[in-house]
């Protein structure tokens, strides 16, 4: 039932990409520049709900291994779109607001590296999880946190 879920999300965050590459061709340069933005702050938003139960427990809240697996192989499903959805070049618009660096358009492979380092840390927690074993899911929390720590470090704006 888990693995039915995981890819109809998958089905769906796919078929909206479809939706707006189809789209984007009849907008101005400046209005796919915005819609990327958009797409993307959407994905992160989306990943950032599922590690929310998961950062929780790591930090002391009821540890549930199902949620803990569920959502990291979620995450680790929307992780494949995110190169996809940082290939677009919106630092040449001011007037859009983005917490990405401009550095990142230059390191597009850096980017396919550091989201298949939160892929294969994402499955690990999750395998992790499937044990059950709280010590041993925890233990794999700090490498899959990690690897959204340093994308964030690299390529985004520091707000905090």
């Amino acid at each position: 039932m888990r693995k039915i879920a995981i890819l109809l999300s998958a089905i769906a965050m796919i078929a909206s990409s479809m939706v707006f590459t189809s789209y984007a061709q009849d907008m101005t340069p400046e209005e796919q520049a915005a819609a990327a933005v958009d797409q993307r702050k959407s994905l992160f938003k989306t990943i950032r709900y599922n590690l929310g139960p998961i950062a929780g427990m790591a930090q002391g809240a009821p540890f549930d291994a199902e949620v803990a697996e569920r959502n990291a192989r979620r995450i680790a499903v929307m992780a494949t779109m995110i190169p996809e959805m940082l290939a677009v070049d919106t630092s040449a618009f001011d007037n859009i607001e983005t917490t990405a660096l401009d550095s990142i358009w230059d390191n597009q492979d850096d980017i396919a590296a550091k989201t298949q380092a939160l892929i294969d840390n994402a499955n690990a927690f999750a395998d992790a999880a499937a044990t059950g074993e709280m010590g041993a899911t925890l233990g794999a929390f700090r490498a899959f946190g990690g690897s959204c720590g340093n994308c964030h470090d690299t390529y985004r704006v520091d707000n905090d």
